[in-house]
């Protein structure tokens, strides 16, 4: 079983930044994709970010390109969501998930293909 915990969430102002880190408690870790989900009040999860097991993949919803960076340390067992730039529409939950274990260039956008979640940090941009 895996348990994931995030941290990092806040309230900042519009164009400011904000780093959110989850920690993982398995070494299988490093064979794991991984990603980002957010979900807004009333709306549905969607996918923010992904990352594949060996760091050299990662894709992002087209909302957040060019702003966020998702990143992982494999000796940490932790990944991170760098979020530059925020908007009072990247105002949500954010949720850390964690694939069953995968090849190494292989990641999800559907929720449906993470079966570990985090509890999620709530992330506040003021305009």
């Amino acid at each position: 079983q895996v348990q994931l915990v995030e941290s990092g969430g806040g309230l900042v102002q519009a164009g400011g930044s904000l780093r959110l880190s989850c920690a993982a408690s398995e070494r299988k870790f490093v064979s794991r994709a991984m990603a980002w989900f957010r979900q807004a009040p009333g709306k549905e999860r969607e996918f923010v970010a992904a990352i594949s097991w060996s760091g050299t993949r990662t894709d992002y919803v087209d909302s957040v390109k060019g702003r966020f960076t998702i990143s992982k340390d494999n000796a940490k067992n932790t990944v991170y969501l760098q979020m530059n730039n925020l908007q009072p529409e990247d105002t949500a939950v954010y949720y850390c998930a964690a694939s069953n274990v995968v090849p190494i260039a292989t990641y999800y956008y559907s929720v449906n293909e993470y079966p570990y979640w985090g509890q999620g940090t709530q992330v506040t941009v003021s305009s």
